[in-house]
C-alpha cells in the first residue's frame, strides 16, 4: 500500500510524497528521502527540534505526542498546537492525505 501525504515547504510550494507504507520509516526520513533541506541534527532522538512540522490536515489521525516530543516542542519558540516532530511520526496509513508545513527546513543556499 502506498500512503501520501502533501508537505509544505517554507515558500508554501506543495508537493505529494508516495510512501510505501511496508518500510517502517519516520517522517523525517522520508523528508530526507526527498530531499528536503531538514537537518535532523539528534538523528531522531526528539532532542533538536530540528524536524519540526505544522499539521495543517489530519492531526486528529496521527498518534499522542510522546513525552520526549512535548518536552522537545516546548523549547520551540514557533511551536503551535498543531506541531510535530518529523523523527516521532512513523508513516502508516493514519497519515493518508495528511498535509504537513515545515517549520524548521534549512534554508537553501
Amino acid at each position: 500500500m502506498m500512503i501520501n501525504i502533501i508537505v509544505e515547504n517554507n515558500q508554501g510550494e506543495r508537493r505529494t510524497l508516495e510512501i510505501p507504507g511496508d518500510m517502517n520509516l519516520s517522517l523525517m526520513e522520508v523528508l530526507k528521502a526527498y530531499e528536503y533541506n531538514v537537518l535532523a541534527t539528534c538523528g531522531g532522538m526528539a532532542m533538536c527540534g530540528t524536524c519540526h512540522v505544522q499539521v495543517l490536515e489530519g492531526i486528529d489521525n496521527l498518534p499522542a505526542h510522546s513525552n520526549a516530543e512535548l518536552d522537545m516542542l516546548d523549547t520551540l519558540p514557533d511551536a503551535e498546537s498543531t506541531s510535530r516532530l518529523a523523527c516521532q511520526l512513523q508513516v502508516n496509513e493514519s497519515m493518508q492525505n495528511a498535509v504537513f508545513r515545515l517549520c524548521a527546513e534549512e534554508e537553501m543556499v
